[in-house]
């Protein structure tokens, strides 16, 4: 369950409905709303890394093969003692990262809505099949309590001269499927869907997800989509889930609970969930989201402006920094409320003065737009932080 980029708009899952009603259309138009689409924006700019990014070329990925692919949360990788480092897993397309700008993305989806799907599809026919290098990120609970940034924070990304990636594998789709509806459209990813030795940490986001994914597979789907067979386990495994509607693997006779009589089968993984020797003092402060998560998540800082601006200033070159004000633009001339259009011009320039004028400018609007009011400086954010964990 991986997205195209590295982080995402919020932090908070209570906020996560919210968000998704304001990406909706209007009730009584159907058309797009960008009234809606900044106002709650202006109103949560944690979100600003991945707005930036959204409006760059970055946000354009010329077709599902061509695009990198990032884990986002933080996860856990847990020895035999118990012991564990957090993780951050990236897939680089071994082809390369391509994008598309905006005057070119809109020209292939006039002329082709399905050019991603085709694409791909041809590629993996012609067998030029698509591949990614796995990379991880690793971080010591040591290094987590000392890093800058809330290491459960899903807006912020880990240095990578700091927590350098280090390739462990690869991914490589080198079949395309025989029936779209029953291969894809009915297949359920979940991120509670792991392996021994790889949990999730407490990142609030991905917490939230381990129980939306799967209820909402239930709701799609049905009770028993895991019986489906593309959502089966290649090799077959006991559990305790049986009847209900469409069930067609009920595991015949054997007892449906951790039996004395007919006893599960299984291997058992010497692990953290096996009761293993762990620091449980290190892990009590780490699973109470380590450096106050909790507090994060409704705190606007300067941290959070940090990232979108290095990425604006020291990434970016001359045509992508113009084609995200472009960008921008074209999206913000459909705002009708004038107090939502000097928001966004606030917003923007929290994370750069020129930026916003550059913006004002392309608007017809006077540049100059103050900093949303409210953000606290990065030194008091930290300290609060070290003080709750």
């Amino acid at each position: 369950m991986f997205n195209n980029t590295p982080v995402f708009f919020i932090r908070d899952p209570a906020k996560f409905p919210h968000f998704i009603h304001t990406q909706k259309r209007d009730p009584q138009t159907h058309l797009k709303d960008p009234d809606m689409f900044w106002d709650y924006l202006t109103q949560n700019p944690e979100s600003a890394h991945q707005v930036t990014i959204l409006f760059s070329d970055r946000g354009t990925p010329d077709g599902y093969h061509n695009m990198h692919g990032y884990s986002g949360h933080t996860f856990k990788f847990v020895k035999d003692d118990g012991s564990w480092v957090y993780a951050q897993i990236h897939l680089r397309a071994d082809g390369g990262f391509k994008t598309l700008d905006s005057a070119t993305a809109g020209r292939l989806s006039g002329k082709n809505p399905d050019y991603g799907i085709q694409a791909l599809f041809e590629a993996i026919e012609a067998k030029k099949y698509p591949s990614w290098t796995v990379y991880i990120q690793t971080m010591t609970p040591e290094q987590a309590e000392q890093f800058r940034y809330n290491v459960l924070d899903l807006t912020k990304v880990w240095s990578h001269k700091d927590y350098p990636l280090r390739p462990i594998g690869k991914f490589v789709l080198n079949e395309n499927v025989q029936n779209y509806f029953a291969e894809v459209e009915q297949v359920a990813f979940s991120p509670s869907h792991t392996i021994p030795y790889f949990e999730p940490s407490c990142d609030p986001i991905l917490q939230s997800r381990l129980f939306s994914y799967p209820d909402t597979h239930r709701h799609r789907l049905g009770p028993n989509y895991q019986q489906l067979p593309v959502n089966q386990p290649i090799v077959p495994v006991v559990n305790f889930q049986r009847d209900g509607f469409m069930a067609f693997n009920n595991q015949g006779l054997r007892p449906n609970y951790q039996s004395t009589i007919s006893p599960l089968s299984y291997v058992n993984h010497k692990g953290s969930i096996h009761g293993a020797p762990r620091d449980f003092e290190r892990e009590k402060r780490h699973e109470t989201w380590l450096g106050g998560a909790y507090w994060d998540l409704s705190e606007i800082t300067e941290l959070d402006f940090e990232q979108p601006r290095a990425l604006y200033n020291n990434v970016m070159n001359d045509t992508d920094r113009e084609h995200l004000v472009s960008n921008i633009v074209d999206h913000v001339r459909g705002v009708k409320s004038s107090d939502i259009k000097s928001k966004i011009l606030s917003y923007w320039a929290s994370i750069d003065q020129k930026l916003s004028d550059r913006i004002a400018k392309g608007l017809g609007l006077p540049g100059g737009a103050q900093p949303l009011p409210g953000i606290k400086p990065a030194s008091e954010a930290i300290r609060f932080r070290a003080q709750k964990a």
